[in-house]
């Protein structure tokens, strides 16, 4: 009876169990590039670390520049001494006055101020190096968050371009089994024979191995997207764009020129840095300058050295003075920090000019991409209207008994290629027109 009613309970847990309902398979949702670029932006480790430079590079310009104000510190102090015989004189009355008494505990505190007057322009140069070297950092941000927008752009058409083949791909498999199926008719009635059957077949597996392959690289290039804007693990993303031909004008090679040129952030960081190291030679030279200080403090100590006779009471205190610093020699320290910095400015001075003759030829190729993939386009849409009509009169010719089954065949795999080059044209332009505005740093 016990192990009736144990499997009884088992069973009924089981039961139980098996009528739970399963988890819910993340939705889907409709994805725009701009929503997956915001995405992206608002979601990146890269852009992360990146704010996170800044974020440092502001708080070096803070510091440098509050080395420019007053510094003012507090201390506490207490030291133990030995003990010391007391010295006094005899004050006229024959009593003993005592000058330097034995007072082992000593207690201090000082409130002092110190304050850059004059250092020749060092801090101003250092802090004016600080702001641009902030702010080179802010441009190279700029040009990751312009890099991560090119890379969602590049996944996002991928992701399009491999759902339009799989679509294409999809058609063509369709159009091989109606085909397949007439094949079969004829062939029972006698009028083909079996090896245009077998044919048909083998098109047919060949065509269903491709769009196996693409469903792969659909789905490869959609968990790439998935990645860069941080999607849920699993989650179907429906992907609302057009693949269509861009429609951008083409601006003259000058003008694209100077736009880049102005509007490219790692060109502004380049030339923020030849002004901070120029900064920074400005404050090597000024270490060869005097520098002046206002200092102050405010004493309350027990006993106060400071004050004659000593004695073992709380007294205070204070001291107003200027300090003038000069380094006579420093065994060439200022030289050659002054030369390193000199290099530094010219090495960023040829690595700008080197970016610049770059900048022109990656201009220069972009615009030639887009307008060669222009061209592709119309030539790809002549391609497939003349393949869809050549295949329309195969199969008319097919229909009537005119046309062989090889004939048909051709046919279809011209008109299958023609579309799949369409397809690739319209995603070639859309990454070329992006891959473009990256290079003119839009």
């Amino acid at each position: 009876m016990r192990l009736a009613f144990v499997a009884l309970a088992f069973l009924a847990c089981t039961g139980e169990l098996l009528a739970q309902t399963p988890p819910e398979a993340p939705s889907a949702f409709p994805l725009t590039l701009e929503q997956a670029i915001a995405r992206a932006t608002a979601t990146s480790h890269r852009l992360a670390e990146g704010r996170a430079r800044a974020a440092a590079a502001d708080a070096v310009t803070t510091q440098r520049d509050a080395a420019q104000r007053p510094l003012i510190t507090a201390q506490l102090g207490y030291i133990r001494t030995n003990h010391v015989p007391e010295f006094g004189l005899p004050d006229p009355r024959g009593r003993l006055q005592v000058f330097y008494p034995d007072v082992p505990d000593n207690y201090r505190a000082r409130l002092d101020l110190q304050w850059p007057i004059y250092t020749g322009g060092r801090l101003q140069a250092l802090e004016r190096a600080a702001r641009a070297e902030a702010s080179a950092v802010g441009d190279e941000l700029d040009a990751a968050r312009a890099d991560l927008k090119l890379e969602v752009t590049r996944a996002y058409w991928a992701a399009v371009t491999a759902r339009e083949s799989v679509r294409v791909l999809d058609e063509a498999v369709k159009r091989v089994d109606a085909q397949l199926g007439d094949v079969r008719v004829r062939f029972e009635t006698g009028l083909v024979p079996p090896s245009d059957v077998t044919s048909v077949e083998a098109q047919r597996a060949r065509q269903q191995m491709l769009l196996i392959e693409a469903r792969n690289q659909s789905a490869l290039a959609e968990a790439d997207l998935a990645r860069l804007i941080d999607a849920p693990v699993g989650a179907s993303i429906e992907l609302d764009a057009r693949l269509d031909a861009p429609s951008d004008v083409i601006a003259p090679s000058e003008a694209l020129l100077t736009e880049a040129r102005s509007a490219r952030p790692e060109r502004s960081a380049l030339e923020l840095r030849v002004q901070a190291a120029l900064d920074r030679v400005n404050a090597a030279r000024a270490e060869r300058l005097p520098s002046v200080a206002l200092v102050s403090g405010y004493d309350y100590a027990r006993p106060n050295a400071k004050i004659f006779p000593r004695r073992d009471v709380w007294q205070d205190s204070w001291d107003v003075g200027v300090n003038v610093s000069w380094s006579l020699w420093d065994g060439g320290r200022a030289s050659a920090a002054g030369a390193e910095a000199a290099a530094m400015a010219e090495a960023a001075r040829e690595r700008l000019a080197d970016f610049d003759e770059v900048l022109a030829l990656e201009v220069r190729q972009r615009q030639l991409d887009l307008s060669s993939a222009r061209a592709q386009i119309d030539a790809a849409h002549e391609g497939v209207r003349s393949a869809a009509e050549a295949h329309r009169v195969v199969q008319e010719r097919f229909a009537v008994g005119v046309a062989t089954t090889t004939e048909l065949l051709d046919a279809h795999v011209a008109l299958l290629q023609a579309e799949l080059d369409r397809t690739r044209a319209l995603a070639g332009a859309r990454l070329a027109a992006a891959r473009l505005d990256r290079a003119l740093g839009r």
